[in-house]
């Protein structure tokens, strides 16, 4: 069974516009502990992608330092905008493609977290965390997905996980050992299967 990446996405995303501020974008990264937010235009459609890298960046608010000679102005100064510092180009996947696909392209891109699309809009982000969290999991939804296969066929048997390798154990005869054998197989995620 493919994974999709609709399955593992967070939804909805956390997203910006290039006219927020970079105050408002740093607390919003650190109330929902993320790592990047799509930024968005008015319709939704993704306008590019602000991360921590972007606005830690930004020198001017790690110096806290009275300076030397203060400038003073009459005119109001705008505060610094996302649109100051973000990242316009953007890697993004959409919501029905395959989970191998995001995986792929922050492998390769080495990008933490990507925009979902689903007809040109945000809908979602997929992270490495996102990830890691499904693949520290990964055992316990094989052995669950194996055990129910087996059942049927022999509910006595015990089904063990360890690194993706399944370990049968309860058939006693060749045909229910080729038989857990192959139904074992077809789970997404078996790297080997030992029959016991």
């Amino acid at each position: 069974m493919t994974m999709l990446i609709r399955d593992l996405m967070t939804t909805p995303a956390v997203t910006v516009t290039a006219e927020t501020s970079i105050g408002r974008a740093l607390r919003l990264l650190d109330d929902r502990k993320i790592t990047a937010m799509p930024v968005v235009d008015k319709s939704g459609t993704l306008a590019g992608i602000v991360s921590e890298a972007d606005l830690v960046q930004d020198a001017a608010l790690l110096n806290d330092r009275v300076p030397v000679a203060a400038v003073r102005t009459t005119a109001d100064t705008p505060p610094r905008r996302v649109a100051d510092v973000m990242s316009y180009l953007v890697a993004a996947v959409e919501a029905d493609d395959d989970l191998e696909v995001a995986i792929d392209l922050m492998w390769s891109t080495m990008v933490k977290s990507l925009p979902v699309l689903h007809k040109g809009r945000v809908v979602g982000m997929i992270s490495r965390s996102d990830v890691v969290h499904l693949l520290a999991g990964r055992d316990d939804r094989i052995r669950a997905e194996v055990s129910d296969l087996l059942y049927t066929e022999g509910p006595d048997w015990y089904v063990e996980v360890h690194d993706g390798v399944v370990t049968v154990t309860g058939p006693s005869d060749a045909h229910e050992r080729k038989l857990a054998d192959v139904l074992a197989g077809t789970v997404k995620g078996v790297i080997a299967v030992r029959i016991r």
